[in-house]
C-alpha cells in the first residue's frame, strides 16, 4: 500500500467504484484522505477502490506534544534537531526542528549559551511551542526541568551521567561537560 496524499486522482468512475474514503467528481474517483490505496473486486461489478489511513503515517508532531530528538548541529543562536519520537511512538518519516537559544531555559535566558546545553549527537526531550514553516521546520522548547538532555556521549564516547541540572559527566575519564540536563520521568524513557 502506497501512502496517497488527500485529494489525489486515482482513476474514472468507468474502471472502479469509489469506496470509503474516496469521493467522485466529473468521473473521477480522489482520495479524499492520506492513506493506502485498495481495490476489492466485487463479484462481476466494477472492482471497488477505498483509501485506508494509515494511522502511524499520519502521526505528526502537534502544538504541545513532548517529543524525543537528535542534535545535528549547533550555532550561537539555536541547536538543530531531528524528531525521532512523538511520545513514545517512533516516526517513519524525520522532522526537523530547532531550540532557539530563548527557548532552552526558563529562567536567565539572556545568559544562556547554546554549546553548554546541547552537543550534537544529544538525544534531547522537548516540546513543541509551533509548527513553524514550510520546511516542516518545527520550534522546540527544553524550558522544563522535565525536558533537556537524556543522552549525551563523552568524547570518549562512553554515554555520561547527569551530576547536576546543568552537568554531565564521564563515568571514564571523570570529564565533565555542560548540558541542560532533563530530569527524565519515567514515562519518557526511551530504552
Amino acid at each position: 500500500l502506497s501512502t496517497r496524499p488527500a485529494g489525489e486522482r486515482l482513476c474514472s468512475t468507468e474502471e472502479a467504484a469509489a469506496g470509503s474514503g474516496t469521493y467522485t467528481r466529473h468521473g473521477s474517483i480522489f482520495s479524499a484522505l492520506a492513506g493506502g490505496v485498495r481495490r476489492q473486486a466485487e463479484g462481476d461489478g466494477l472492482p471497488v477502490v477505498s483509501v485506508v489511513r494509515d494511522a502511524e503515517a499520519q502521526l505528526l508532531p502537534g502544538v504541545g506534544a513532548v517529543v524525543t530528538c537528535k542534535v545535528c548541529s549547533i550555532n550561537s543562536r539555536f541547536a538543530k534537531v531531528n524528531i525521532l519520537y512523538v511520545g513514545s511512538t517512533p516516526l517513519k518519516s524525520t522532522f526537523r526542528g530547532t531550540i532557539r537559544r530563548e527557548d532552552i531555559r526558563a529562567t536567565e535566558k539572556d545568559k544562556v549559551e547554546v554549546y553548554k546545553s546541547f552537543r550534537p549527537g544529544d538525544i534531547v526531550l522537548a516540546k513543541v511551542i509551533s509548527l513553524g514553516d514550510a520546511q516542516s521546520n518545527y520550534l522546540l522548547s527544553t524550558a522544563e526541568n522535565e525536558l533537556g538532555v537524556v543522552v549525551a556521549r563523552s568524547e570518549a564516547g562512553v554515554q555520561m551521567v547527569p551530576i547536576s541540572w546543568c552537568e554531565m559527566q564521564c563515568p571514564q575519564t571523570h570529564t565533565k561537560d555542560f548540558r541542560k540536563v532533563a530530569r527524565v520521568q519515567p514515562q519518557f524513557l526511551q530504552t
